[in-house]
Order: structure tokens, then sequence, then C-alpha cells
């Protein structure tokens, strides 16, 4: 039980302080790429550290919903960390809570209260981009509910160290079109999911044009910390969850030493920037789209997992 608490520990330490990171490494090489000069990949760690040092100004009229608003975004990504394989290949005393669907419910609550409290600010801007979230969020739904159905089809269950032993055991059902299939469906599903959607830029400020950036704009000091630093961890979460349980389940510790467990933290951080490098890759390539085809963006992920599932039946 020691050895459990300590590794829940280390790994939530390891998704709180390299989230942001991750975040200044995905925005280094997009400047790179663009052939900008660019901010250091520790920049959110100074824009953290100075937003948690200023005030918070938070207007008479908002209810306790805007206040809890950053604690709840902040939270659940944390709460999810306890549940996916983030270091340790062996499930931890917390890991049978909830499967790859609960969490992400979990998630979802975490951008279920951001839209809320975005509404409840008298800003036009944070109930124009909480309505597009909500928008994003409908059509993403059904993808989210298919993607897991079919890992439940393909692997035998949505316990994500369960689903990351089924790949483990037998390598050769990568190759297999339904899980080729798979990865590209998750895939898209992160990008909407982390505002990365192809009609979306998520470093752009203009606020027409902003879907995730435009929930936290009346947010200000600590609260615009903990909204920044939980984006942060919600994206390392998904990229977690897509390499460690399905993309590439090795690396992890797979006995109960803490050793491993720190050795798995490099073998973890270089899976996470070979993705960082496919995402930049994949948002420097495509042209942003209008608003109103993200049904085709995520229409397209949804026929890609019927057709992965529909695969796996003849397969199978």
């Amino acid at each position: 039980m020691p050895y459990r608490i300590l590794a829940n520990l280390l790994q939530v330490l390891a998704v709180l302080l390299l989230s942001p990171l991750a975040a200044g490494v995905l925005n280094r090489l997009k400047e790179i790429v663009q052939s900008k000069r660019g901010p250091s990949i520790f920049q959110p760690y100074r824009d953290l550290w100075k937003l948690f040092h200023k005030d918070q100004v938070l207007s008479e009229r908002s209810s306790w919903v805007f206040r809890a608003t950053p604690y709840v975004v902040f939270i659940t990504p944390i709460f999810v960390t306890l549940l996916i394989p983030v270091l340790t290949a062996h499930p931890l005393f917390l890991a049978f809570m909830a499967d790859m669907v609960g969490a992400g419910f979990v998630l979802a609550l975490g951008g279920f209260f951001a839209a809320l409290g975005a509404v409840d600010t008298a800003n036009p801007y944070g109930p124009m981009g909480a309505s597009r979230t909500r928008m994003v969020g409908f059509l993403a739904e059904p993808v989210f509910v298919i993607v897991f159905f079919t890992v439940s089809f393909v692997a035998g269950s949505t316990i994500p160290y369960i689903v990351q032993k089924h790949w483990i055991a037998s390598p050769a059902s990568f190759l297999e079109p339904s899980h080729v299939l798979l990865l590209a469906a998750f895939f898209m599903l992160i990008l909407a999911e982390t505002g990365r959607i192809p009609v979306d830029s998520a470093s752009g400020h203009f606020e027409l044009a902003m879907i995730e950036e435009s929930k936290s704009l009346e947010y200000s000091g600590s609260g615009a910390a903990l909204m920044k630093w939980g984006g942060y961890m919600k994206l390392l979460v998904l990229m977690c969850v897509y390499l460690n349980v399905l993309v590439t389940p090795w690396g992890l510790a797979t006995e109960q030493r803490l050793a491993q467990v720190l050795v798995a933290i490099p073998l973890v951080a270089a899976k996470v920037l070979l993705f960082l490098l496919a995402l930049v890759v994949v948002e420097s390539s495509l042209a942003k789209l209008r608003l109103f085809r993200i049904s085709e963006f995520l229409g397209a992920a949804f026929i890609t997992c019927v057709a992965a599932m529909v695969s796996r039946l003849f397969t199978a």
C-alpha cells in the first residue's frame, strides 16, 4: 500500500510539473515551424508564477459557479491521473474506480463548468466561446462514445490498465485495420477536446475567432493561473491515455519498485515529445476551416470509428 500511494503521488506530481513544460515545448515547436523566434519552453511556468502573484478581480454580480470553476478545471485532470497509466503498467489502488468512459466524463465536467463560468459573466465574448464549445462538445460526444465502445469491443474492456495489457500481450494487433482506424479517430477527438480542432487557433487572441481562450477571458490572478494549468494538464492526460494505452504501451514501470517509476518519467517524456512533433505537423499543415465545418471534421472521426468496428467484425 505505501508503494501504491507513493506511485500515485509521483504520477500526480509528474502531470502537475511536466504539463506546463509540454505546453511550452508545443508552442516553441510551432514557432520554429513558422520561422519565428518564439518564447522559451519555460514560458508557461513564468506565466503561472506571474498570475499567482497578481490580485484576483471578481465581479460582484458573478455567482459561486464563476468562483468555483477554476478549482474544478484544475482538479479534474488530477483525478483522472489517478485512474490511468501515466508511469506504471500495473494498476494502483484507485485504478478501478472508473474506466476510460468515466475518466472522459470527469474531464467533461471541467469543460462544463468552464462553459458555465463563461456564461456567468457579462462579457459577450465568454458566452460566445461557451456556446461554440458546447457545439463542439455536442458533436464530439457521439465520437467519444463510439471510440470507447470500439476500444471495449477490440480489447474486451475499457479499464485503461486492462486495455494496455491487451496491446502488450498481442503486438500483432497494432497492425490490424481496426486499431489503426481507432488511433486516427482518437487523435481527432484529442484535437477537438483540447481546442486544437482545425477551426480554432489555440494561440490566437482574436475574440470573434476564439473558442477555448474566450472562456477564461474574465479570470485574473490565481483564477486565470488555475484555468491555464488545468488546460495544460488536460492535454497531457489525454496524451498519456493515447500513448500509454493505445499507441506505445511500453516504457512504463512493470514492477512495484519506485526506481522503475522514476526511470519511466524520461521514457514517457520522450513519447510525449514525439506526439507533440506529430501534433505540430498536423496543426501547421492544416488550413483553418470555417466554424460550421466542425460537423464535417467530427463526422469524419465518427465514420472512422464505425469503420474500425466493422473492420474488427470482419477480422474476428
